[in-house]
């Protein structure tokens, strides 16, 4: 690859401000933006919005709100760009969870106007990244957007997170820890030097969410708490800005996408269906040649995952009742053509995909997936797995 044709690079916020109650004293940030701001967000997380709006008022702003609904849709986005287009909008607000701040930077990125992100919980990323998720109304993923930029603003107020549901949380630790045995795949054997530093920094994200998470649950609020958030929702966003799109998902990200087709996956957060897509990538690795090393990474999880309720099998999901079908479109929706499943170093096929996901509490499953296609092994070696 030549220098004419390194990627282009939407790497951070052009502002990150982070305190406790700092949302109500954003308004002269945010002016500097726009004057006519859409405020973006679910009917849940809308209900937060007073002190946001003081701080819009006190600057004299003409603020109008739009609920996206419930998903980050075509139909949702048509919905956001009508509100928008009355209300005259020269700056979008997203306050919310993952799917709110995708919908919010999707729109401001077709308005071609400055976005705010101001996340309400610690589950994703994506109040930090150029990149946005499109799902279907009924919650299917669809595809993916990569913006232009990352956002203008992101404000993270931790007295708004303190008040997010502890699952969140959680979800979100999932999430980030999918970077680490992602991003060491996908970044393939380059030696590029950004790639070298965002793999790095997902082993770093890694290692602070096994060792601070414990703490940071037992201790809602405190000091290891608020840096499990800063790492779910900063340090996570730095890794993909870093090493771009050669450093983003794998099986773990095609495996979640693949359950989204099944609606009784939709009440599952994001970051617990890929927390499980991260044992389904490993058992393919370990199926794909690197039996030892992948194991040993299966095995230093799951204590974890059990100690903070990540979920280890199709059961914990509640699918436990899944049939072989709905299995079945699943794993074939996670590798159809495109699908980023296929970053793995190693041909990967639906029906091994399958057998990689049914877990030890659906034996019936188990056993009609044993006529798995064989993958094909690699030589490449996945990166040793410390504690």
């Amino acid at each position: 690859m030549t220098l004419s044709q390194l990627p282009t690079l939407a790497i951070a916020p052009a502002q990150v401000v982070r305190g406790d109650g700092i949302l109500v004293g954003q308004g002269s940030a945010i002016a500097r933006l726009g004057q006519r701001p859409l405020v973006v967000g679910g009917s849940s997380s809308l209900k937060l919005a007073d002190p946001l709006m003081a701080a819009l008022e006190q600057q004299g702003l003409a603020t109008q709100t739009a609920n996206y609904g419930s998903d980050c849709s075509e139909a949702a986005l048509e919905h956001l760009r009508t509100a928008a287009t009355e209300h005259r909008a020269d700056v979008v607000i997203g306050l919310g969870g993952g799917k709110a701040l995708d919908a919010a930077k999707l729109l401001a990125h077709q308005l071609r106007c400055p976005v705010v992100t101001v996340p309400t919980s610690g589950a994703t990323c994506a109040a930090w990244t150029a990149l946005s998720n499109v799902y279907s109304d009924q919650g299917a993923f669809l595809y993916d957007v990569a913006l232009d930029n990352c956002p203008s603003l992101l404000i993270l107020d931790y007295d708004l997170l303190r008040t997010a549901p502890r699952r969140t949380l959680v979800a979100g630790i999932g999430d980030g820890l999918a970077k680490w045995y992602e991003a060491a795949i996908s970044s393939g054997t380059s030696q590029q030097t950004l790639l070298v530093a965002a793999v790095q920094q997902a082993r770093v994200l890694r290692d602070i969410l096994l060792q601070k998470t414990p703490a940071a649950l037992s201790q809602w609020g405190g000091p290891e708490w608020q840096e499990v958030v800063d790492a779910t929702v900063l340090l996570a966003g730095v890794i993909g800005g870093i090493g771009g799109a050669q450093c983003r998902t794998v099986a773990a990200h095609a495996v979640h996408n693949g359950l989204t087709q099944l609606p009784a996956c939709h009440g599952i957060l994001h970051g617990e269906k890929v927390a499980y897509g991260i044992l389904v990538q490993l058992r393919l690795e370990e199926m794909g040649g690197n039996a030892a090393l992948a194991r040993a990474a299966r095995q230093q999880l799951l204590p974890f995952y059990q100690t903070v309720g990540l979920p280890q099998t199709l059961a914990d999901l509640g699918l436990g009742d899944i049939t072989l079908n709905q299995l079945a479109q699943a794993a074939e929706f996670a590798c159809r053509e495109g699908s980023d499943i296929h970053h793995l170093p190693f041909t990967v096929a639906p029906e091994a995909v399958m057998a990689a996901m049914v877990s030890p509490l659906c034996p019936e499953l188990r056993e009609k997936s044993r006529s798995a296609l064989p993958v094909r092994p690699s030589s490449r070696v996945a990166p040793e797995v410390q504690p």
